[in-house]
This record gives structure tokens, C-alpha cells and sequence, in this order.
């Protein structure tokens, strides 16, 4: 994963740099074999804190105790200055590291800069070359500098590695409900249309064999018709066109005995719109054949501005409609996508309006 081999990365250069300053507090301090024990004693103190913080630090995390921890780097990193020659000037880079990635960047920058005038101030009085001194003050806030922007890009990595996988989930979600909706609205049609003609065969049975055969004939078309409807739905193509789902429309619902009057507004659409209308078409189609006893239907477009309108209104609403199933929120959302919205009502006398609007 990224995140794993951008914080072994991290982990390696910031281990690197630590035993850096590290061999060279043990060699340049050694002045003798009491103060080189106690140098090594220090050091390792230094190192054991400065692992700890480091450690939580590229977890995106505060260290155990905190801030007992970043405290007690602070102190073995200056208290063996109290010895002769002193330790900060290779050890404070380290802390400037901690400082700055545990600490606000305002605070940990204000502390930095007062440990490079401390380093500064120390050396010079302590009679160190212009170059060797200017060498140790530089190296407290780039060494810190270094730490910091290693632990940061551990952790925006981190980040962006989470935040792909959870576009990737999102993804996954949104790829379900657009299956789960277009099945509903595309298959809803063809199987109540596959319902009726198969019980509307099976009454011409007896006293209209031709009649029957017709209608089976027409049942298999749209079987067939649906199966390439899962088919698209598989391979996420979903281009209609309104005026030949208007066109299916009126057959389906003529052969059911409801009498249909479109009238379509000659325009050109974007795509997403006149897929928007198409979906609509189909749905209100088949809620007519599911939910009313509708005797007449209406599907009629009219341009307004850059607004097209689609209503499809019916005569024969049931006093109790059946349950939605989600088809009108399907359209909801597919009006929304393609700029517009969708209201679906009774009206008077018993009817029933849907209505969708969509850019032209």
C-alpha cells in the first residue's frame, strides 16, 4: 500500500538522520571515559524519545503521555549542557522535529527559532568559528524542517490512500443504486406489459386463436425486448430516446385498451435530458397499467425558456394507489441530474399528473 511504503520510506530517512546526529555526539564528546558514558547515556535518551514521538507522529497520533514525552526529549536534549562542552548543538535538530509536528506550526516555529538563537548564542560564547557555529544554528530548523515535512507527507499519504478507498466505495454504492434503478424502471414496464398480454392471450384463447397468437407473439417481443433492457443495464448503457419510448408507450397502452393522445414539442435535447423524459415515460407508463384503471392518457412536451415540460396525466387514478417502490425517487433523482425536477398528484375528476422538467 502507499501509505505503508511512504511511512517506511519516513521511517527509514528519519531513523538515518537520528543515528547521524547521534555517532557524532559519541565522537565529538568524548572527552573522557566518565563524560563519554555520561554522553552515551544522554544520547540514547535522546534517540528512545525521539522514537517514541517519531513513531506515533507518522500514525497520525500523540505519543504515550502526551506531552510527557516531547517534555522529556526537550530536557535530555539540554540538560547535558550543564557538562563541560555541552550536547544540544546535535541533538536539538531532533527536537526541533518533534516540536514542530506535535505542536501548532505558530508555537513549534517561535520555539525553533528561540533554540537556534540559544544554539547561536552558546557556541559563540563558547569561542566556536563563525562557519562551525552558523553550521549548528542552520541545521536546528532544516534538520526540523525535514522531519516535519516527512512526517506530513506520511500522513497525506495516509490520507488520500483512505480517501480512495472510500470514493472507490462510494463508487461501488453509486454503480448499485443506478442497477438497482434501472432495473426497476426499465424492467417495471416490460414485465407488467409481459402480464397482461399473457392474461389478455389466455381470454382470447378459446374464442380468438389469431387473436391470441398475436398477442403471444408480441408477449415474446418484449421478453425479448427486456432482456436486452438487462443487458444495457449490465454494460451501464442507458441512452432512450423519448420519442421512441413515447412510441412504445402508446402501443403498449393502446394494446391494453386506454386511449392515448402525445403530442411532443419538436426540439433537440442534451443527452441527459431526453434520458431523464425517456425513464419518465416508462414509468408513468407503467404505473398507469399497475396503479389506475385509466380509460385515457395524455403525454405532451412544451418548451418555456430553456425549460422543457413533459407531462403525462391519466383518468382513472385508484382510490388507493399501490406503494411507489422508489420509481418516482428514481426520477426525482434523474430530473435533478439533468437540471430540472419531477412532481407526480392527483388532479381532479380522478386523474393523475406526472410531470418532469428538464433543461432544453
Amino acid at each position: 500500500m502507499v501509505s505503508s511504503s511512504a511511512r517506511r520510506l519516513a521511517t527509514g530517512l528519519i531513523t538515518a538522520v537520528s543515528a547521524a546526529y547521534s555517532l557524532l555526539a559519541l565522537t565529538y564528546f568524548l572527552h573522557g571515559p566518565g563524560y563519554g558514558v555520561l554522553a552515551a547515556v544522554a544520547t540514547l535518551a535522546v534517540i528512545s524519545t525521539h522514537y517514541l514521538n517519531m513513531r506515533a507522529g507518522l500514525r497520525g497520533e500523540r505519543p504515550p503521555a502526551y506531552p510527557l514525552t516531547i517534555v522529556l526529549q526537550a530536557v535530555v536534549t539540554y540538560l547535558p549542557d550543564l557538562l563541560p562542552g555541552g550536547m544540544s548543538g546535535v541533538t536539538a535538530p531532533m527536537l526541533a522535529g518533534t516540536l514542530l509536528v506535535f505542536l501548532p506550526l505558530g508555537w513549534g516555529g517561535a520555539l525553533v527559532v528561540l533554540m537556534m538563537l540559544y544554539e547561536g548564542t552558546v557556541l559563540w560564547l563558547g569561542g566556536v568559528p563563525y562557519i562551525v557555529t552558523l553550521f549548528y544554528v542552520v541545521t536546528v530548523p532544516t534538520t526540523g524542517a525535514m522531519i516535519y515535512a516527512l512526517v506530513r507527507f506520511t500522513r497525506v499519504a495516509a490520507d488520500l490512500e483512505e480517501a480512495r478507498a472510500e470514493l472507490a466505495d462510494a463508487a461501488v454504492l453509486r454503480e448499485r443504486l443506478r442497477i438497482s434503478r434501472d432495473l426497476h424502471d426499465g424492467l417495471g414496464r416490460s414485465l407488467t406489459a409481459i402480464a397482461l398480454k399473457g392474461d389478455l392471450a389466455s381470454r382470447l384463447m378459446e374464442r380468438d386463436p389469431a387473436a391470441a397468437r398475436t398477442e403471444v407473439g408480441e408477449l415474446v417481443q418484449v421478453a425479448r425486448e427486456a432482456a436486452q433492457d438487462v443487458r444495457h443495464v449490465a454494460r451501464g448503457y442507458r441512452a432512450l430516446s423519448l420519442a421512441g419510448e413515447v412510441n412504445r408507450a402508446v402501443a403498449l397502452l393502446e394494446s391494453s385498451g386506454v386511449g392515448v393522445q402525445a403530442h411532443l414539442a419538436d426540439v433537440t435535447l442534451p443527452g441527459r435530458s431526453e434520458e431523464a423524459l425517456a425513464w419518465a415515460v416508462r414509468e408513468a407508463v407503467t404505473n398507469v397499467l399497475r396503479h389506475s384503471r385509466a380509460t385515457t392518457c395524455t403525454i405532451t412536451t412544451s418548451v418555456n425558456g430553456g425549460t422543457l415540460r413533459l407531462e403525462v396525466a391519466n383518468d382513472g387514478v385508484l382510490a388507493e394507489p399501490g406503494p411507489d417502490g422508489g420509481g418516482l425517487t428514481g426520477l426525482a433523482e434523474r430530473a435533478a441530474q439533468a437540471g430540472g425536477s419531477c412532481t407526480a398528484a392527483r388532479t381532479g375528476a380522478g386523474g393523475f399528473l406526472l410531470a418532469m422538467e428538464v433543461a432544453a
